[in-house]
């Protein structure tokens, strides 16, 4: 049986995603002291060593009354396991549930998460960095039911890229369907606003890419010279400036389709790195509007579609 979850709203453009440090200023001047996790330990003692003066009973009634929070989430679980970088917040009152930000979801059982990400969202950051991402957001969010919970990347969106986005809940179930990714995926679709009047209604197009030092993706038409890629069109608008494409993907290499949308003389509306010049609707014009696969565990289809973002279709609008 087919799932298709109700259409999400456009992502606002020039999307801004507040730092995990802005997150928690209104805590703490509403009285929450917080502390900053330097290396992994679990969170009875942590709480333990940093409240001297209280009996180790005392810190424990914080954790049972539910009012201590780890990245905006309740946890009570002596033996939370903390990991460098996370913000433990302790209060009064009981800590609320942080909503989700720049992102919001669309099914979730034991296996997968499947989500769909505003632009300007990391779908995950370097260990270095500590930045709000979906991943840690979901990492928080899975364990607050379960301390010894994880989620693991399946595939990724460019930053500025929003749509639907599926994670796993076990090694096991990540493997599973990066292994059998072309098979499992029955369907991936994307909208893209690009630059000019495209003039053909459909195409295919084929090529390369190869990745210089400075990280840039290019494209070579030179058969076995670097990753093939290709990717198919088809018009669903167009006037003299713009044009509103939906675009499949058959792999799916780092910046296909806007790498392919260079290509072909039309990059994506927003995208200076790959030669756009306009920024019409403030953010990057590509969304991933469709995401149909098995499920790894049951084998039932399970199909994912999600709105056009309301600006990309601004340009075609009449006064």
């Amino acid at each position: 049986m087919m799932k298709k979850p109700k259409k999400q709203p456009a992502s606002p453009s020039k999307a801004k995603i507040p730092s995990a440090k802005k997150r928690t200023v209104k805590a703490a001047s509403a009285g929450v002291r917080q502390f900053t996790v330097k290396e992994a330990e679990e969170l009875l003692p942590f709480l333990i060593s940093r409240y001297a003066k209280l009996s180790r009973n005392a810190v424990k009634s914080l954790l049972t009354r539910k009012q201590v929070a780890v990245d905006g989430r309740a946890v009570s679980a002596h033996n939370y396991p903390l990991q460098p970088g996370q913000l433990v917040m302790v209060g009064e009152r009981e800590p609320q549930s942080a909503p989700l930000t720049g992102m919001s979801i669309l099914h979730e059982d034991e296996d997968i998460i499947v989500i769909h990400k505003d632009a300007g969202l990391l779908s995950i950051a370097s260990d270095k960095e500590e930045q709000l991402t979906a991943y840690r957001q979901l990492t928080a969010y899975v364990r607050q039911k379960d301390p010894g919970q994880r989620i693991f990347i399946v595939h990724r969106l460019d930053r500025d890229t929003s749509g639907v986005m599926m994670f796993a809940r076990s090694e096991q179930v990540q493997q599973q369907l990066q292994e059998d990714w072309q098979e499992a995926v029955t369907e991936r679709s994307y909208v893209a606003l690009v630059e000019g009047q495209v003039r053909k209604p459909e195409g295919k197009i084929e090529s390369w890419l190869k990745e210089t030092k400075t990280l840039r993706m290019y494209a070579s038409q030179r058969p076995g010279d670097g990753q093939h890629a290709i990717s198919h069109y088809k018009v669903l608008q167009s006037n003299r400036t713009n044009s509103l494409l939906e675009v499949t993907l058959e792999t799916g290499r780092k910046n296909q389709i806007r790498v392919h949308m260079e290509q072909i003389g039309h990059p994506v509306v927003g995208d200076k790195k790959y030669g756009a010049a306009s920024k019409i609707i403030g953010r990057l014009g590509l969304h991933a509007r469709v995401l149909a696969f098995r499920h790894p565990r049951t084998g039932e289809q399970l199909r994912f579609e999600t709105a056009i973002p309301k600006a990309f279709l601004t340009p075609f609008r009449t006064t």
